[in-house]
């Protein structure tokens, strides 16, 4: 697919493309009075960014809004996630393993009854943009109460060597940064019980074995290209400099006058009458990579995210100190993502017959059927009565259907060899 993007990047070129403004929902009544102080580095970085961007939509006219995602969230000095610590309270936002233990300790109860039941392989465990490090090690100290042999390897997938650095602190007593152009990991460590530890920029780095994947708000965060139908067309939003320029921001989102290469070979898929929509090429590419892993060297896939399932148009949207913010101001200082598209995703894990797939559904449902409810109870037996209050409301978070529990979902993916196998023993929290 992206062979076919390049060359229609070169039979087209980039500059016969011309655009018309295009409207947006406007966010300013839901955004938050309360704004993050941006640090003088940040501001520095900002203002960087916004420099580059502006001489490069110059210099080859507007840019999609994937490659504008690209350039804000991971570019190497100004990029939203490779230079700060954005997790956490105190950061722009905060994830379902940073509210309350029992999130993590169910993941790794599941992972576990589903490996039991295909035969305790060796295996290796893998997490795609692990963030602080929190789940992974809520996983490893699931793994180790259950005295699971310690002669597995952790591989993380982290673009931030920022990041990286600080996942290491959580989960090892020392590691090693590798300075090595032939090396497929950049950094490498091991757990205080033993367990080695491989970060990667890339997946297709990470060793073919048999894996447990887990994905948690990871595909949220990879670029999406905007496709809007126009007479019958698919025409692509792009984001260009607005001749308008004012403090609100200095961008603005504009409708390609022609078909682009992406909106040029987009297919949607049957019944989806949406005229609108969010597409993104490099999940597809990162779920038939996974699919493809998984049929050939077995494992188990878990992600988990906040999605719809093909029927939401426009939800490419920014975060700063847990509010709403306009994503095209400050590049950089705020946390770019949109819903994941499970339809479409379930779609592209299926379509070879390589895998079988499970959801979604919704996390709520899942915790409570993987006896989250029953975990919460033994919990508050052994806490201090100041921390009662804390883990009754953490847990609600995550299990109401008005907060994280209707929002987020969960969707799990295993080698179709196994699809009878499953049939006979359903797999858990998903039924």
């Amino acid at each position: 697919m992206l062979e076919k993007i390049f060359k229609c990047i070169l039979r087209h070129g980039i500059r016969k493309f011309s655009y018309k403004s295009v409207k947006r929902p406007d966010f300013s009544q839901e955004i938050k009075q309360k704004t993050k102080v941006i640090t003088e580095e940040e501001a520095k970085r900002t203002i960087d960014l916004t420099k580059q961007l502006k001489a490069k939509i110059l210099s080859t006219g507007p840019i999609t809004v994937a490659d504008y995602m690209r350039e804000v969230l991971t570019h190497p000095q100004g990029g939203y996630y490779m230079c700060k610590d954005v997790f956490g309270r105190e950061g722009d936002f905060i994830t379902s393993p940073e509210i309350s233990q029992i999130f993590a300790e169910l993941v790794g109860i599941w992972f576990l009854t589903e490996w039991y039941k295909l035969g305790s392989l060796e295996f290796q465990l893998v997490e795609l943009g692990p963030g602080r490090g929190t789940l992974i090690r809520d996983l490893l100290r699931v793994l180790t109460h259950f005295k699971v042999d310690p002669q597995f390897s952790i591989h993380l997938v982290e673009i931030s060597p920022y990041l990286g650095g600080l996942q290491a602190e959580r989960i090892c007593h020392g590691s090693t940064l590798i300075d090595d152009n032939n090396s497929r990991f950049y950094r490498k460590g091991e757990t205080p019980s033993g367990i080695k530890v491989f970060w990667y920029k890339h997946f297709e780095d990470v060793p073919r074995n048999f894996s447990l994947v887990v994905a948690h708000e990871f595909f949220d965060a990879l670029p999406i290209h905007k496709l809007q139908l126009d007479n019958n067309l698919w025409k692509e939003v792009l984001i260009d400099i607005d001749p308008n320029v004012s403090e609100k921001s200095e961008f603005r989102f504009v409708l390609s006058k022609e078909q682009t290469p992406v909106s040029k070979i987009y297919q949607p898929l049957e019944n989806d009458t949406r005229l609108s929509l969010e597409y993104s090429l490099e999940s597809d590419r990162l779920i038939s990579m996974l699919a493809k892993r998984l049929q050939e060297d077995g494992g188990i896939g878990l992600v988990i995210d906040y999605g719809h399932f093909g029927d939401k148009t426009d939800t490419f949207r920014a975060f700063r100190k847990h509010a709403l913010h306009d994503p095209l101001v400050d590049p950089g200082s705020a946390d770019l993502t949109a819903d994941v598209d499970f339809r479409r995703m379930k779609h592209t894990a299926e379509k070879n017959n390589e895998v079988v797939t499970f959801g979604p559904i919704k996390q709520g449902i899942f915790l409570q059927q993987m006896q989250g409810d029953v975990r919460l109870e033994r919990l508050l037996k052994n806490a201090l009565p100041e921390n009662q209050s804390l883990l009754k409301s953490g847990y609600e978070m995550l299990t109401d259907p008005k907060q994280m529990g209707g929002r987020y979902k969960f969707f799990s993916i295993f080698p179709a060899v196994l699809k009878e196998h499953l049939n006979k023993f359903p797999i858990n929290g998903f039924r």
